[in-house]
């Protein structure tokens, strides 16, 4: 199962945390771990690349995580927070579609 889990403080999403293999379809054709990839992808290229945001960024093939941790402040807050609440939105929906293979919490 892949469990995807939402820091939040004071109202304020401050990271998330993305570890497991789904188990939906063999290794390389999985659908739901594909999805969760491709969201996990784009929120951090976002952050980091086109909003400058300096997030600290963690990926371990061992246990198959990627976990990404916001700066105290951020420049360009509203932006982040709205990509982060997509990618909340987007996991819960997957969760919604597939709920044997994906959790997600808030923590």
């Amino acid at each position: 199962m892949t469990r995807v889990s939402f820091s939040i403080q004071d109202g304020r999403i401050t990271g998330f945390c993305c570890s497991g293999h789904s188990g939906y379809g063999e290794e390389g054709s999985d659908i739901v771990c594909a999805a969760v990839s491709t969201a996990v992808t784009l929120v951090e290229c976002t952050i980091n690349d086109v909003l400058g945001i300096q997030a600290k960024t963690r990926v371990s093939p061992d246990d198959a995580s990627v976990s990404l941790k916001l700066p105290a402040a951020c420049a360009s807050e509203q932006a982040v927070q709205a990509v982060l609440t997509g990618m909340m939105l987007t996991m819960s929906s997957l969760r919604d579609q597939y709920p044997d293979y994906i959790e997600v919490m808030e923590v």
